[in-house]
């Protein structure tokens, strides 16, 4: 069993058949969400105001949940639905779908590429199950909390890199409107990376750094404050493919959390003491 899951507060219980059969249906339920956010895109949406781009975002929520809710309803009738996908914090008990029916909803907005769908189980407050669909390319991201992280069936695995000096590293930018302490310290964070990693990249949403992360593409991120909807999928898949995630000073990280890192083992312990210079 990967250490990561052993530390950091994942859940480590192999799925049953029956989870691992639930997975598969979630993903054909997460793929038919994302055709239908596929089917609007293309230009790029004009907004003037907050209220206009707070109702395009919504438009995109509600296209992509109309289609994803009553699947996932009938797959598991007494799980409930997180509402607020800006929402943190532990989960009262019982089963809880987390989604994110448009992950990266203004980049789809400015008719960039970079957006998902995404949907993870959460048993007692701990990740079960998670799929993240990319529309535009067709692929397909999936964890079973115990049996590992796949891409369209393949397993993935973390990256070896065991230098932060010669590490890609990523981490995402603030919500609007987040508090001013947290904000510079997302800048002086970048500053340190700047110094001590290879390359830094910049940009939302988070859960597509964490699929590269997942995928040994990238070698660590990091992240203060965010969402269960933004962290959760990832911090599973990265998991399941034996990274460790903690938080920024390398304690477990749970939905409370203030910070969220997830690294390929080699770098954890540094990239843990650039982030708390």
């Amino acid at each position: 069993m990967p250490e990561s899951i052993q530390t950091t507060g994942i859940a480590a219980t192999v799925g049953s058949a029956s989870d691992a059969d639930l997975l598969a249906q979630t993903a054909v339920a997460v793929r038919a969400a994302g055709s239908a956010l596929r089917e609007r895109f293309g230009d790029v949406v004009r907004y003037q105001s907050r209220e206009e781009l707070m109702r395009a975002l919504a438009a995109n929520d509600d296209a992509a949940l109309d289609v994803l809710r009553p699947r996932l309803t009938l797959l598991r009738p007494d799980a409930r639905v997180v509402e607020d996908e800006l929402a943190g914090g532990a989960l009262p008990p019982g089963e809880w779908w987390v989604l994110d029916p448009a992950e990266g909803n203004v980049n789809h907005l400015h008719a960039l590429p970079e957006w998902a769908v995404t949907a993870t189980l959460v048993r007692d407050n701990q990740p079960v199950l998670t799929v993240v669909h990319l529309p535009l390319t067709g692929e397909t991201y999936t964890a079973l909390a115990g049996a590992g992280a796949h891409l369209d069936g393949r397993p993935l695995h973390v990256s070896r890199t065991a230098d932060l000096g010669l590490g890609l590293v990523a981490t995402s930018q603030a919500r609007p409107d987040e508090d001013e302490k947290v904000v510079r310290r997302i800048g002086s964070s970048i500053t340190a990376m700047l110094f001590d990693a290879l390359v830094v990249r910049t940009s939302v949403p988070a859960t597509l750094h964490l699929l590269n992360v997942a995928a040994g593409r990238i070698d660590a991120f990091w992240q203060f404050a965010g969402a269960r909807a933004d962290l959760l999928p990832g911090a599973l898949l990265v998991a399941e493919a034996g990274g460790r995630i903690s938080d920024a000073e390398g304690r477990p990280w749970t939905p409370q959390s203030e910070s969220f890192l997830a690294a390929a083992p080699g770098v954890h312990t540094e990239a843990v003491t650039t982030l708390s210079r």
